[in-house]
C-alpha cells in the first residue's frame, strides 16, 4: 500500500488504530496525490483491520462510491451489499446499489433492492423516487405511477415528483390525470404539472405560463452576467445560430430541415449549436450538411456553451427546444446573442427573461392573446411551421397488411398517448357509436395506455373497433396515413408534425381549436392548405363533423379533393417560400435587439 500522511508512509497497523473520521481526511489526501487506486487500497486495508467496527458499513459505502467512479461496477456492488448486510436500514447504500445494478442492465435486480430496503421516511422517499424513475424509463407506467404516488403520500411537497406523477398518468391514460392527494392543493398539483404536461392538460395560456415560470424558477438559475452587446453587431451576413439537442432522428429535425437547406447564403450564415446524440440517421446527416458551421456543445457547460456562442458573434440565436428534454436554458440565461428567440420545440409560453421572441403566426397566437405570452410573440406572414418539402419514398402498403378491415371507415390518430384526454377519447367513442362502419386506429404507445383505452372502448360495447398499430420506420408510418380516412386530432395539445404528415398524405384532419398555441397549431395547418371544414369549435361540433365525414361520402370526398395533387407542396410544404418569410422576420428583429 502507498498510503502516506505528513510526508510519512502509513502502514496497515497504523490504519487499524484510526477511527473512520480520522481516516477520511487521509483518504482525501491520498486520492488527491496518488489517485483513486491508492484511496481504495486505504479503505480496503482499514476494513480488513476493523471488520467488527460499528463504522465498517460507512467505510464499505465509501469504498463502493470510489469503485463505482472508477468503473469497477462488480466490485462496487459487492461493497454496497456488504454495507447493507451490516446496516440494513442504510438507504444511501441501497440507492447506490440499485443505480449500479441499473448501469449493469440488471433493472429488476435494482427494483428489488429498492423495494426490499429498510428505511426511515427520508430514505423511503428517496428509494420510492428511484424506483419510480426506473419504472418510468422501462415504460412500466402504471407501476411507476403507483410508486410515485406512495412517495407523495409520504412527503407531499415534492414538485418534481408531482410533475413526473402527473405525466405518467397522462402517458398511461390513467384518468383523471390529477386526482386529489392528501396534503396537496389542486392549485399546487396544477402548478407543478410540468411544462410538457401543461400543454396536454389545459388551453389556458396564463396557466401554462405560470407552470413554466414555476419550473424555470426551480431548475434554471439566472446567470451572473450578460455576454452579448446590447446594441448587437453589424455583419455583412446575418449570423443565425440554431441551438438544439434534437439534430437527429427527431420530429423537430424533420420540420426545420427545409429551412436550413433553403436559407439564402448570400445574406445569412448558419450555425448549429448541437448537443444531439450521434444516431447515424439520414436526417442527421442532412441537417449537418445544411449548416455552414456545426458546433458540438454537448460536452460543454452552460457557461462554456454560451461563451462559444458569444465568441462567434451570433446575431440571432434560435432555441429549438423550449421547455423540453435536452434544452440548454442555462446557456440562454447568459444572453450570448443580442436577439434570442424560441421556435418549434415547445409550442407554448417559454417565460425565460433572456428570450426576446416566440416565433409563431397569427392563427396560433391571435393578436388578442399576444399579451398572455412570454416571450413576445413574433408572428410570421403565413404559416408558422417549417417543413421539408422534398419528395419522400413511400412504400406500398395495404389495409390487410396493417390489420384493418377492407371496407371500414378508418378514423386514426398517431399522436403520443399522453395527448389523448378523457373528454376527447369520449368524443371519439361517441363518433364510433354513430358511425357503425367505422374503426379507430391508434399508435401502440405503451402497455398501460393500451389496456386503459381498450377497457374504456369495451365498456361502450366497441371493443372490436379499436385497432393498434405497432411503431415503425418513418416511411411506413407515412404510408399508413394514406390508408386511413380521417385523422382525429387531440385537444388541448394538437398534433404538429403528425398533422402535417397526415395532410401531406392526402388524409383529411379534424381538429378542435382552443385558446393556446398548442390547441391551435393543427387549425393553422388546415387554414394554410384550405381545409377549414376540419376545424371544430367545440367537442359537440367535433363529434358532429367526425360523424358527417364517416356517413356522408360526398362530404368526405370533397375534403379529399382539397388535399389532392400538389396542394400540400404549394402550401405547408413550400420550404423555399417559408424560409423567405422566416428570413424577413429575422431581418426585422435584428434591427431591434433585446
Amino acid at each position: 500500500m502507498n498510503a502516506m500522511t505528513d510526508g510519512k508512509r502509513l502502514a496497515p497497523p497504523d490504519l487499524a488504530r484510526l477511527r473512520l473520521e480520522e481516516l477520511l481526511p487521509l483518504v482525501e489526501h491520498v486520492a488527491a496525490r496518488d489517485g483513486a487506486a491508492a484511496a481504495i487500497a486505504a479503505y480496503r486495508a482499514w476494513i480488513a483491520a476493523n471488520p467488527a467496527s460499528p463504522q465498517a458499513f460507512a467505510a464499505l459505502f465509501n469504498l463502493g462510491v470510489l469503485l463505482g467512479a472508477r468503473g469497477e461496477t462488480a466490485e462496487a456492488v459487492t461493497a454496497y451489499r456488504q454495507a447493507l448486510a451490516l446496516r440494513p436500514d442504510f438507504h444511501q447504500a441501497a440507492i447506490n446499489l440499485g443505480i449500479t445494478l441499473e448501469r449493469l442492465g440488471q433493472h429488476q435486480a435494482a427494483l428489488d433492492v429498492w423495494g426490499a430496503a429498510l428505511q426511515p421516511d427520508e430514505g423511503r422517499i428517496a428509494l420510492l423516487n428511484q424506483r419510480g424513475r426506473l419504472l418510468e424509463d422501462l415504460k412500466r407506467y402504471d407501476e411507476a405511477e403507483r410508486t410515485l404516488c406512495a412517495s407523495l403520500l409520504t412527503q407531499p411537497d415534492q414538485p418534481d415528483v408531482i410533475q413526473h406523477w402527473t405525466h405518467l398518468r397522462q402517458k398511461g391514460c390513467l384518468w383523471p390525470v390529477q386526482p386529489a392527494l392528501p396534503g396537496i392543493s389542486p392549485d399546487a398539483l396544477a402548478l407543478h404539472a410540468g411544462p410538457l404536461g401543461a400543454l396536454a392538460m389545459t388551453d389556458d395560456v396564463a396557466m401554462q405560463r405560470r407552470i413554466g415560470e414555476a419550473w424555470i424558477a426551480r431548475k434554471v438559475p439566472a446567470a451572473p452576467m450578460r455576454l452579448s452587446p446590447a446594441r448587437g453587431y453589424r455583419h455583412d451576413r446575418i449570423r443565425i445560430g440554431y441551438l438544439s439537442s434534437d439534430f437527429c432522428r427527431h420530429a423537430m429535425s424533420f420540420l426545420i430541415l427545409g429551412a436550413l437547406e433553403h436559407h439564402d447564403r448570400s445574406a445569412f450564415e448558419i450555425y448549429g449549436y448541437c448537443s444531439s446524440p450521434e444516431d447515424g440517421s439520414d436526417i442527421r446527416r442532412r441537417v449537418l450538411a445544411a449548416l455552414d458551421h456545426h458546433v458540438p456543445i454537448g460536452g460543454l457547460s452552460e457557461e462554456a456553451a454560451a461563451r462559444r456562442i458569444r465568441a462567434d458573434e451570433i446575431d440571432i440565436l434560435v432555441d429549438l427546444n423550449g421547455l423540453t428534454r435536452g434544452a440548454r436554458l442555462g446557456c440562454l440565461r447568459w444572453k450570448p446573442a443580442p436577439v434570442q428567440a424560441t421556435y418549434l420545440g415547445y409550442i407554448g409560453p417559454v417565460p425565460l427573461p433572456e428570450l426576446d421572441y416566440l416565433i409563431c403566426d397569427s392563427d396560433v397566437v391571435p393578436p388578442e392573446l399576444e399579451a398572455a405570452y412570454a416571450p413576445r410573440p413574433l408572428p410570421l406572414e403565413g404559416l408558422y411551421q417549417s417543413n421539408d418539402g422534398s419528395a419522400q419514398s413511400i412504400p406500398a402498403v395495404t389495409r390487410a397488411e396493417e390489420g384493418l378491415p377492407a371496407e371500414a371507415f378508418v378514423f386514426c390518430c398517431f399522436s403520443n398517448h399522453y395527448k389523448i384526454t378523457e373528454p376527447v377519447f369520449a368524443a371519439w367513442l361517441a363518433a364510433l357509436q354513430r358511425a357503425p362502419n367505422a374503426v379507430l386506429w391508434l399508435t401502440e404507445d405503451n402497455d398501460c395506455s393500451r389496456r386503459m383505452l381498450s377497457a374504456r372502448t369495451a365498456e361502450q360495447g366497441l371493443g372490436g373497433r379499436l385497432i393498434f398499430a405497432p411503431r415503425t420506420d418513418p416511411a411506413r408510418y407515412l404510408a399508413r396515413l394514406g390508408l386511413a380516412d380521417v385523422f382525429l386530432d387531440t385537444f388541448p395539445y394538437n398534433a404538429g408534425t403528425v398533422a402535417s404528415d397526415a395532410l401531406r398524405m392526402g388524409l383529411p384532419l379534424l381538429t378542435l381549436s382552443g385558446r393556446s398555441f398548442a390547441s391551435r397549431m393543427a387549425g393553422s395547418l388546415l387554414s394554410s392548405i384550405g381545409l377549414t371544414e376540419g376545424i371544430a369549435t367545440s367537442l359537440e361540433d367535433y363529434v358532429e363533423r367526425a360523424v358527417g365525414f364517416a356517413r356522408d361520402p360526398a362530404r368526405h370526398s370533397a375534403a379529399r379533393a382539397v388535399l389532392a395533387g400538389d396542394a400540400w407542396a404549394r402550401s405547408i410544404g413550400d420550404s423555399a417560400g417559408f424560409t423567405r418569410r422566416l428570413e424577413a422576420a429575422y431581418r426585422r428583429v435584428r434591427l431591434t435587439p433585446g
